[in-house]
């Protein structure tokens, strides 16, 4: 087990860099998208390769970046159906989940997805559009993209099974630590505590100032 925790650890590692890596598309698509608009709106003249840029970048983002959401566990979960389980149910949910739905469907869309980049790769493939640009890279990003994400689903399978085996930490909770939701909504709640109580105070006052 220690071994195989010892490559979870390093899929981790990768799935970390790629993610704090493709942060920096998202600024790229936001610049790209906003000069887009700006010369098509102040210039009247667009192009179709930056357009296309642009969904590309938007693509890789989403694809590569799963993996490294599923590391963060910011995948969407029924949480108040999850929060009223055990850890260990959560965990063996997450086990029996990844092996008969991630697993598989990452194999299906990789073995369906390389050949379509492979042929526009070897044909050299374009875009309809006029001054579109080669279509293998944005193909490229789904068989890359569920590769990343099947090498962390087998690294969360790992340290599911290390927790229920006793020989690892609940990776899922992280100790039970709120979300910057939860803790909003609790700030939120505190302050309108706050303002009720201080105008109960002011009401208070001013009724006994008046005797």
């Amino acid at each position: 087990m220690n071994a195989l925790l010892s490559v979870s650890k390093l899929i981790d590692t990768m799935s970390g860099w790629v993610g704090k890596t493709i942060r920096w598309l998202v600024l790229i698509v936001v610049l790209i998208s906003a000069g887009n608009a700006i010369s098509r709106k102040a210039f009247d003249a667009s192009s179709n390769a930056w357009l296309e840029v642009q969904w590309y970048l938007f693509a890789a983002v989403f694809l590569l970046g799963a993996g490294y959401v599923f590391l963060a566990n910011a995948h969407v979960r029924i949480d108040f159906i999850s929060s009223k389980l055990t850890a260990r149910a959560r965990n063996w949910i997450d086990v029996v989940g990844i092996l008969t739905v991630l697993i598989p469907l990452c194999l299906i869309v990789i073995k369906l997805s390389w050949p379509l980049f492979y042929n526009a790769w070897l044909s050299g493939e374009t875009s309809q559009n006029a001054g579109g640009l080669i279509r293998w890279p944005v193909f490229l990003m789904m068989p890359l993209g569920f590769s990343l994400l099947l090498l962390q689903g087998i690294s969360e399978l790992i340290k599911r099974i290390a927790f229920l085996g006793g020989v690892g930490p609940d990776s899922i909770y992280d100790g039970g630590e709120k979300t910057d939701e939860e803790k909003l909504l609790e700030e939120l709640a505190a302050e309108t505590a706050r303002k009720e109580q201080a105008r109960l105070d002011a009401m208070n006052a001013a009724k006994q100032g008046g005797r």
